[in-house]
């Protein structure tokens, strides 16, 4: 089963706890990168930084960081290179986000998504492909826009 990292700040926290369960039941390999402890809370910059070097240095390829509004970790997972973070809100936009952009970090906010949904949005990313479902042309085109937006972050990257 895949491996990935789960992280939260305060706000998150409740909705980190129900996925990291279901993630846990359902036999993934699960790191907690934080909050542990509601009490002890992390800043979402520090969380959403931790998983994004969790990728960037290959130790994971895919994880779930969520803030109030998952704004926020989106936001700081996307400032680093080959981090793709989707800031979702619904069932089909997780899928969405995995199926046309190829995005390897769901974001969710803990003020936003009740548990239940928020476990259904990670079941629905986690077993998303890219291009899955999709047209053979819509599966052409999104594989030709991959190449020129990883072209763009380079650029971007590497000034």
């Amino acid at each position: 089963m895949e491996k990935l990292f789960i992280g939260s700040d305060k706000s998150g926290f409740q909705l980190k706890e129900a996925v990291k369960s279901y993630l846990l039941e359902n036999n993934y390999e699960v790191e907690d990168i934080g909050t542990l402890d509601e009490e002890k809370a992390l800043p979402f910059f520090e969380v959403a930084e931790k998983g994004a070097k969790l990728i960037q240095n290959k130790t994971y390829e895919r994880g779930i960081l969520i803030c109030g509004t998952g704004m926020g970790m989106s936001i700081v997972a996307n400032k680093h290179e080959g981090v793709y973070g989707a800031a979702c809100e619904s069932v089909y936009a997780a899928e969405k986000c995995r199926a046309i952009n190829d995005a390897n970090v769901l974001c969710m906010g803990g003020w936003i998504i009740a548990p239940i949904m928020g476990v259904e949005m990670a079941r629905v990313f986690l077993n998303t492909g890219f291009t899955q479902n999709l047209e053979d042309w819509r599966a052409k085109n999104l594989e030709k826009a991959r190449v020129i937006v990883k072209d763009i972050e380079k650029r971007s990257f590497h000034k």
